[in-house]
């Protein structure tokens, strides 16, 4: 457990930063041996080579973001490594080690700082520290240069046993993933306000949305692959033995991610990115020989494929705090009686409702139990993880927070009830023909009649509207009000009624979803919820459940890749050796899929806390949709056409999903609209 606290964590990043400012004050700083040399003493007399003493894992992360921000190659993680592995000796900064894997020779290639270290220490069972004989630097991607150094004098040598030196090369592994991504987001932050600033056929290019788009995948990238290291941290903090295996889902998302971000960032930077005036060119130097260095450190257990597949494991959990997790085994116990797969389940929304799981979230006096977000999420996860998509959970997430936060003292009472018991079966009412994504442009008009209201309209997408009771259905009551949103207004209502058809349409997932017709349509004004034209506050007030329901697929996604896994289990030849392709491809979608996890987890736990930003939401939904679409696809590719087949393999898991994953790029806002939000919250142009 690190000693240090949030603050003085905050506080070495920051002295680290401004000790850098004076020795290697940007990018461009790339000197020789001495200057690197320099920074090594600034190391050692702000005491940053201390922290492997320390066991400060999340400190020293910290400092490699900030040498990666610089491009500075400055070997922190190495000295970390070696103090922890070594001991005394190395504080004082006259020993300046670097680590390398211990290959039997009496040379070492590809050393990064050599002309400033001192030492190399070799991993293995028996690890020599050995001086440095000769340094021959060879010149190419990395500046400065790598070397290769010839060893001389053996000054000490520790006895390691295999885990020591598997712990010592996954920490060196993260190091090198968290500068490479450290190096790559400066990048990004230089392109971003590049994309404000510079103007292209009368408009910033930031407005067109090609490069909106490139630098909202590149944020999405950078919080991600930030919160995969945190995660990572805090379970080697805690001891957990997952800590690994954690950390190693950061390292395959931040060496793709990192090239990513970076060659994103060179082409919204265009050609003023391209010249060595600029600091891109040293930043993309930096992210290709950290990246490549990762190669220098394998790991016995293998990638995370290889982890998950050979030792029977599924994800690392996720902590929701002391509360839910109590929730979680008291809901796990209740479902584990139920059977493995609650797909088929027709009596689990009844059994629900009857244990008080539906409405939890609302207030004792409404038949709730006060329950946290965080609790919500756990029934949701747990649920969708196991098959079950009960729409009752829907119901009480959008319609019943609604009533609660909006609705009269008889909607309270006369509804909640219907809903808590899953009696309140609905459909809903917000896209149009011409209206998607763009919900503050609706076209249905409801017009004030006496106590009522006439709707007149057209809704599409309407999914379970042929077996629905209700209708809740949004509608423009002002069309002068500016802004558009202003003029919306929401309603609950029974359905069928005079004036109101429908039309089916099956979907390709086999769903059916409904057009319907809304013919001088009466509502009463008791249908009303929420104020006249207050409708946008009843439909954005929702943004917890949103996480919530976000936090549902990455489980549903979490299961597909469970089933794959344990298909792979049955017929090893399919996923075939150690570094082939298809171990290659479940471990990015094993690590795109964590991500989208701790995206939702983090969107959460800020929603509980009554913070967050803007941006958690839809980066959830992009990563979670997209990793859905791609995980369906490639297990198709993998297991072959018996897994095409609805009654083939795994029960037709993998050709249902694909059909259906498309519905969670495109429904809830599309993710290109999602896109655009984050871009805004970059302050990008519209």
């Amino acid at each position: 457990m690190s000693a240090l606290t949030q603050q003085e964590i905050s506080e070495f990043r920051a002295a680290v930063r401004g000790g850098l400012a004076r020795v290697w004050p940007s990018p461009r700083s790339v000197g020789g041996a001495g200057l690197l040399s320099a920074v090594w003493d600034l190391a050692a007399e702000q005491e940053w080579t201390a922290l492997g003493s320390l066991g400060e894992l999340e400190a020293a992360l910290e400092g490699m973001r900030e040498l990666g921000r610089r491009a500075c190659p400055l070997p922190l993680m190495d000295v970390y490594v070696a103090t922890r592995l070594l001991g005394d000796g190395i504080l004082d900064g006259r020993l300046r080690p670097v680590v390398a894997i211990d290959r039997g020779g009496v040379s070492v290639q590809n050393v990064e700082a050599a002309g400033a270290a001192t030492h190399v220490l070799l991993l293995g069972r028996d690890a020599p520290l050995c001086e440095i004989a000769e340094v021959l630097p060879t010149p190419g991607l990395a500046i400065p240069d790598w070397a290769d150094v010839h060893l001389g004098t053996e000054s000490k040598r520790v006895r390691l046993d295999e885990p020591a030196v598997e712990e010592a090369k996954t920490l060196l592994r993260l190091g090198l993933a968290v500068r490479a991504m450290a190096a790559a987001e400066a990048s990004h932050e230089l392109a971003i306000e590049h994309a404000k600033t510079r103007h292209a056929f009368g408009k910033p290019i930031g407005a067109f949305q090609a490069v909106s788009h490139r630098c909202a995948n590149g944020q999405i990238d950078v919080v991600a692959a930030r919160g995969l290291v945190d995660e990572a941290v805090r379970l080697h903090d805690v001891g957990d033995p997952m800590w690994p295996l954690a950390s190693e889902l950061a390292v395959a998302y931040a060496a793709k991610a990192a090239r990513r971000v970076q060659l994103g960032a060179q082409h919204t930077l265009a050609a003023i990115g391209f010249f060595e005036e600029h600091d891109a060119p040293w930043l993309f130097r930096r992210v290709q020989a950290d990246v490549l260095r990762l190669g220098e450190f394998p790991l016995d257990a293998g990638e995370p494929a290889d982890v998950l597949l050979e030792r029977g494991v599924s994800l690392p959990g996720l902590e929701l705090g002391e509360v839910a997790e109590r929730f979680r085994a008291e809901l796990t116990s209740f479902l584990d009686m139920r059977g493995g797969d609650l797909a088929g389940d027709a009596e689990l929304s009844t059994d629900l409702a009857a244990a008080g799981n539906i409405g939890m979230e609302w207030p004792p006096e409404l038949g709730g139990r006060q329950a946290s977000v965080e609790e919500l999420m756990v029934l949701h996860e747990e649920l969708r993880y196991r098959g079950a998509e009960p729409r009752v959970l829907s119901t009480a997430a959008l319609i019943g927070d609604a009533i609660v936060r909006h609705g009269t003292g008889e909607q309270k009472e006369r509804l909640l009830p219907l809903i808590a018991a899953g009696r309140l079966p609905f459909y809903l009412g917000y896209s149009e023909p011409e209206v998607g994504s763009d919900l503050a442009n609706l076209r249905t008009r409801a017009v004030r009649d006496g106590d009522d209201w006439i709707v007149n309209g057209q809704k599409l997408w309407g999914t379970g509207a042929e077996q629905a009771g209700y209708c809740w259905l949004a509608a423009r009551t002002d069309a002068a009000a500016e802004p558009p949103h202003a003029g919306i207004t929401v309603f609950l209502f029974p359905v069928p009624r005079p004036g109101w058809e429908l039309q089916e349409h099956v979907g390709l997932s086999g769903e059916v979803s409904c057009t319907t017709f809304f013919d001088d349509v009466r509502v009463p004004d008791t249908a009303r919820v929420g104020e006249v034209g207050g409708g946008w506050k009843v439909i954005t007030g929702a943004l917890a459940g949103e996480r919530v329901v976000m936090g549902g697929i990455a489980a549903q996604v979490h299961r597909r890749l469970d089933d794959l896994l344990a298909e792979l289990r049955l017929d090893p030849d399919r996923a075939g050796p150690r570094g082939s392709a298809v171990r290659a491809r479940s471990t990015e979608l094993a690590a795109r899929l964590q991500a989208a996890r701790i995206l939702v987890n983090h969107g959460v736990r800020a929603t509980a806390a009554g913070g967050g930003k803007r941006l958690e939401a839809p980066m959830a939904k992009i990563v979670a949709a997209e990793v859905y679409e791609d995980l369906c696809e490639a297990a198709l590719d993998i297991l072959g056409p018996r897994a095409a087949l609805s009654a083939g393999t795994a029960g037709g898991t993998f050709e249902h999903g694909a059909r259906i994953s498309i519905k969670s790029v495109v429904g809830g806002g599309t993710n290109d609209i999602q896109r655009n939000l984050i871009a805004r919250e970059l302050g990008l142009p519209r």
